[in-house]
């Protein structure tokens, strides 16, 4: 006597398992794209009493812990000028991890920031890390309305 897999059965089985390595295969194309990369993500801007509070999600992918790592950040207003320059102390990061740093900048108003600039690396240091690392493996992105580049 033989005994088969119902044939719903069988499509089924073949489903899962081809979503399965679908999904495999795009969790590693996720992690591979900061593998070796330090990135930073403009997640929000909210309003608060005094000022502007920008929250950043960094990750990063370097193979060594950063001790410190901050930056020279442009603020720009609506029509493209430059509003402010400040810098950003993003302290630790440690390797293959993910960090949120907020930021609240005051006498800035959320809704006059059109767009945020990395102008340049101000300090990276870790042991083994040459400072220009912090500028030269970084990826930025954004969350929210405002533009964030390097």
């Amino acid at each position: 006597m033989e005994f088969s897999i119902p044939r719903l059965a069988r499509c089924g089985a073949a489903t899962l398992l081809t979503l399965s390595i679908l999904s495999a295969s795009a969790l590693a194309q996720d992690a591979g794209e900061t593998d070796g990369a330090l990135s930073l993500e403009l997640n929000t801007l909210q309003e608060t009493d005094t000022g502007c509070l920008f929250t950043f999600v960094a990750e990063n992918g370097l193979e060594a812990s950063l001790e410190k790592a901050a930056y020279e950040v442009v603020l720009f207003n609506g029509e493209g000028l430059v509003e402010r320059m400040t810098v950003l102390d993003f302290q630790d990061l440690p390797a293959e991890r993910t960090r949120v740093r907020q930021f609240n900048l005051s006498d800035t108003s959320c809704g006059d920031v059109s767009r945020v600039l990395i102008n340049d690396v101000s300090t990276c240091s870790g042991d083994g890390v040459e400072p220009a690392t912090c500028m030269d493996r970084l990826s930025v992105s954004s969350q929210s309305d405002v533009e964030f580049a390097n």
